[in-house]
């Protein structure tokens, strides 16, 4: 995720979609966009290649030829360094950079011939790091086998074996930069999903609020209309109605506390409900008792605190597509097809439930691997 010290890479490695922050296209700028990438000790120790074709110009025809290599060399090596920090910068100014170091390179063919050859390697890094991805891998690979080619005809192995490792290192960079932006992707989904689920819960409970008290409501509006007319006419008659306000008030008030009640003490019942809204808000396919066996008061609490602590778990980390709860008289187990629990997590939540199902006289079963997570709560002789 994105945080101020490590800054999100898909911001600028998605092409095509939002762009990043605006930035002063200053060297300073340059300089500090480059350090908050991350990359740039990465890119300072591979500009010693670029001493190869300065050599080569050096002893070849050395004088104001291979001084002026050497000038181009240099700025394109810089240029190549800060590539990191121009990765941070909108689509089209990575495009321009992009477009300056090729162009660089273009022009010291005539002077290089042949030793220009060597400088695959950069060249195919320059794609990944200025290209949506969409466009570097396919370029950059076609690139580099052409190189490849060209320096095995010509004879120039050392030139053909940076092409191939050049697209080798270039292609992982490029495949571990979209790996970042689409785990980046996911957990944005995945808050969004969080949040969703909260939102549909509380809609739930505005459902039930409202289907529980307004009818009530709307009796006790006509029956105090009524009232106010019998009044004077019908004293008899507006008594049987305030009798009739009154007897409904008090049943409206008992199904509210009910219903509060239902809310503040966990029931297997209740989270059962919950979690099968909960799933289905986040693209879990959930599986779960259409009835359940008849539970005393405190195990249906203690199952319903291992069945909402599965599914929150399943919801935070997860990456399930499919959850299977499961409840008999002696026991409950909640299941997922996720990734497993990672092991960086920390583990209070189950810590906690562990222990509250220990002191209700159980046991607390936690499997987690690659395959999925599966808590079961075994009560009695079971356990």
């Amino acid at each position: 995720m994105r945080t101020d010290e490590a800054p999100a890479w898909g911001a600028w490695a998605r092409g095509g979609e939002e762009a990043p922050v605006a930035r002063p296209l200053t060297p300073r700028a340059i300089h500090r966009a480059a350090v908050e990438s991350g990359g740039l000790p990465f890119a300072l120790p591979p500009v010693i290649f670029i001493a190869i074709p300065i050599v080569f110009a050096w002893i070849g025809t050395p004088g104001p030829g291979a001084a002026l290599v050497t000038v181009m060399m240099l700025v394109y090596g810089l240029l190549f360094v800060y590539c990191t920090g121009i990765a941070l910068y909108p689509h089209p100014v990575r495009l321009a950079w992009f477009g300056v170091c090729t162009a660089l390179l273009l022009a010291l063919i005539p002077i290089l011939g042949q030793n220009v050859l060597y400088m695959v390697m950069f060249q195919a890094m320059t794609h990944v790091l200025l290209l949506p991805w969409r466009w570097a891998g396919p370029t950059m690979i076609a690139m580099s086998l052409m190189v490849f080619v060209i320096a095995l005809v010509l004879g120039i192995y050392v030139a053909a074996g940076l092409a191939g490792m050049g697209m080798l290192m270039s292609w992982g960079i490029g495949y571990g930069i979209r790996q970042q932006v689409l785990q980046e992707e996911l957990d944005a989904a995945e808050e969004r999903n969080a949040v969703l689920a909260v939102a549909a819960e509380r809609e739930r409970i505005g459902r039930d609020l409202h289907d529980l008290v307004g009818h009530s409501l709307t009796s006790l509006t006509i029956s105090a209309q009524l009232a106010r007319r019998l009044l004077e006419t019908d004293p008899d008659a507006a008594r049987d109605q305030l009798e009739h306000i009154e007897a409904t008030v008090r049943q409206a008030l008992s199904d509210v506390r009910a219903t509060a009640s239902g809310m503040q003490h966990v029931r297997a019942a209740t989270e059962i409900a919950s979690a099968r809204t909960v799933l289905a808000t986040v693209g879990i396919q959930a599986e779960v008792p259409t009835a359940l066996p008849p539970l005393p008061d405190d195990r249906a609490e203690l199952f319903g605190y291992v069945i909402r602590e599965g599914v929150t778990n399943m919801v935070r980390h997860s990456r399930a597509t499919r959850a299977t709860i499961t409840i008999d008289e002696e026991s409950v187990t909640v299941s997922d097809d996720g990734d497993g629990i990672p092991a960086d997590t920390a583990r209070s939540g189950l810590t906690g439930l562990e222990a509250r199902v220990a002191i209700g006289g159980g046991h607390l079963e936690i499997a987690s691997d690659d395959h999925g997570t599966r808590l079961t709560a075994t009560m009695g002789e079971k356990a």
